[in-house]
């Protein structure tokens, strides 16, 4: 298992269940949100310009209103699962997309440059050993694509090991 790809997933599915989450506990009212904070601002402000305590408490009980007004939170734990499942799908989606490129038929490219990268670090020699050793490549791609570059000429075969053709 890939530990990178796995962070990524969780992260994203995690993040897009508690933006889902916060949109359906605000009804999808993001203007009422920031109607909320510019009001919250007024309050912090008023505190600190030194307002009495009358002004301060009926600040605060229309701040407190205002956020009852908004918010809805009997809806948004209702609508929980739902946004479990959106947090789901998008972790599916990133764990698709994420997937190493490496891995897929196609990608013949990228695991030839793994190969160059490795006979040029070994001085153009190197062996499957050194091959299944130090690269991402399990043991079938690393026999497919040394016999795709022994194919195309880009490789020699000296005994157990290969030499890149320069």
């Amino acid at each position: 298992m890939n530990a990178p790809r796995l962070l990524v997933t969780a992260v994203s599915g995690l993040g897009a269940l508690l933006i889902a989450y916060s949109a359906f506990y605000v009804r999808g009212d993001t203007a009422g949100v920031m109607r909320y904070l510019r009001e919250r601002g007024d309050v912090r402000d008023l505190a600190a310009g030194g307002a009495d305590a009358a002004t301060l408490e009926a600040a605060h009980q229309s701040l407190a209103a205002l956020g009852a007004q908004i918010a809805d939170p009997a809806f948004a734990l209702r609508m929980l699962p739902v946004a479990a499942l959106i947090g789901l799908l998008v972790g599916a989606l990133v764990w698709r997309l994420f997937g190493s490129r490496a891995g897929r038929v196609g990608a013949g490219d990228v695991q030839e440059r793994m190969v160059l990268r490795l006979a040029y670090r070994r001085g153009g020699r190197f062996t499957l050993e050194d091959l299944r050793a130090d690269s991402p490549l399990s043991d079938e791609q690393g026999r497919a694509v040394t016999r795709r570059m022994l194919d195309s000429g880009r490789l020699t075969r000296d005994g157990d090991s290969f030499r890149l053709v320069r």
